[in-house]
């Protein structure tokens, strides 16, 4: 019997570049399933049952569902990824909310703020100054300000601890196109989330009172240093009817943002007549208040003809509240790695290794053990 001699580096890691063609043949059978839905993951506007969506929507992904039932009325892209802005602090507030009681307080140090980004949307946090958490929340949720997310993602342990958790809670509500990279939304490369994750998390946040009343709040008094305090206003544009927009009827919330990178991005919730929906619009093409007024126009067509549509998907359920595991959304490696966006839809490398067989994971992983034994073993705005 001939001896085995390993193979040079060179030889390795070509190895390691076959196994992708070969991922990529696998068949259809083999590729990972929807969370959601199979028809969630399709190009293009699904709808069934109904006509008469809004003309001239502009966004690069959006999705209208029932925030009781889950069930998914109409989407375009639903899974695309794309920065997410600020509206990845409603994940935020899932994961940090009911740590601390709204009634705690907490004297701001220089190091509470010493690792905001610069360019960031602020509410107005100096050092020195007590604030409840109640008023931190308020900071988060009306004036989408980074120093409150910072002040309070360092009382739970940290930036690092913070994103580690807000990704498990990503995971545990099945928001997999999601990738956190820092707790407040701002522009950093393979930050991404989806139309679909998004509505997720609104929909989770919203059974929470707490959450529930901070993304309602039009207008608070915060802190000023002594007994100085100064107004904050939500700037949910279809909240307070700001910038020329008319407030709409029956919102409760959720949140809006804004970068340079991500463009508008808006996650918003209404009640009419005992029904709950819920709309995310992601990227539209035009002007500030595009992103609200084709979330009111998606609004409005859910409460009406889309009140007979037939669901297109299903928002999952939390797997930790008894929700059946998804598997993972099929979505592209670029946009794996930090691109703006990708259709939804086109499967990314990984995830197609994932589903190739056991021949190219048990390649991958000796070509892994390979490479170990060869080294030795050894401006911008967020709001």
């Amino acid at each position: 019997m001939r001896d085995f001699s390993p193979p040079t580096r060179r030889a390795a890691l070509g190895l390691a570049a076959a196994a992708v063609p070969l991922a990529a043949a696998a068949p259809a059978s083999a590729a990972t399933a929807v969370v959601g839905g199979a028809r969630l993951a399709r190009k293009g506007i699904q709808v069934s049952g109904v006509t008469g969506l809004p003309e001239k929507l502009t966004a690069s992904a959006w999705i209208v569902a029932d925030g009781d039932s889950g069930e998914v009325l109409a989407s375009f892209d639903a899974h695309r990824r794309l920065a997410p802005a600020s509206t990845l602090k409603m994940l935020f507030a899932d994961t940090v909310l009911t740590k601390f009681h709204r009634t705690d307080r907490h004297k701001v140090t220089a190091a509470d703020l010493a690792d905001i980004p610069a360019g960031s949307s602020l509410v107005g946090i100096k050092p020195g100054i007590t604030y409840t958490v109640e008023q931190l929340w308020q900071g988060v949720f009306l004036r989408s300000g980074n120093d409150a997310v910072h002040v309070l993602a360092h009382m739970n342990g940290g930036v690092a601890k913070t994103v580690a958790e807000m990704q498990a809670k990503a995971e545990d509500l099945q928001a997999l196109d999601t990738h956190v990279v820092s707790p407040d939304g701002f522009d950093h490369k393979g930050q991404l989330s989806s139309a679909y994750d998004l509505t997720l998390f609104a929909r989770h946040g919203l059974k929470n009172a707490d959450f529930r009343e901070y993304c309602h709040t039009r207008t608070a008094a915060f802190p000023a240093g002594g007994s100085k305090t100064f107004q904050i206003q939500n700037t949910d544009r279809l909240l307070t009817g700001a910038w020329g927009l008319k407030t709409y009827d029956g919102l409760i919330g959720v949140k809006n943002g804004f970068t340079s990178h991500a463009g508008n991005t808006f996650t918003g919730a209404a009640t009419r007549g005992g029904r709950t929906l819920l709309v995310t619009v992601m990227h539209p093409k035009s002007g500030y208040n595009a992103v609200y007024e084709e979330t009111a126009a998606l609004l409005d067509w859910g409460f009406g003809k889309g009140s007979s549509a037939k669901s297109v998907g299903t928002l999952v359920e939390p797997v930790s509240e008894g929700g059946a595991r998804a598997k993972p959304t099929r979505t592209t490696a670029r946009a794996a790695a930090g691109a703006p966006g990708t259709p939804a839809g086109s499967p990314s490398a990984w995830r197609l290794l994932e589903g190739a067989g056991s021949t190219v994971v048990l390649l991958a992983g000796g070509v892994w053990a390979l490479r170990r034994r060869l080294r030795g073993d050894g401006g911008r705005h967020a709001g």
